[in-house]
């Protein structure tokens, strides 16, 4: 993915509502999952595709975290 690529997505994620990036967190994480399973079972033809689910899942927390309220750390 290229950093034009990731910089929309982050701005995309940043407006939006939180709800709405909960929910495609969670579509990424059965994405994850399945392509776990994939992998497994040697059904996996495009193995990049694990990396980039997993780095657009911690995009996503990312963004979350900054829109939630600031606590102490």
């Amino acid at each position: 993915m290229k950093m034009r690529d990731v910089q929309k997505e982050l701005s995309d994620y940043r407006v939006s509502e939180a709800s709405q990036i909960g929910e495609d967190l969670v579509q990424l994480k059965k994405e994850q999952f399945n392509l776990r399973f994939q992998q497994a079972t040697g059904q996996l033809e495009k193995t990049s595709r694990m990396r980039e689910v997993r780095r657009m899942i911690a995009r996503a927390k990312t963004v979350l975290r900054e829109k939630s309220p600031k606590t102490k750390v």
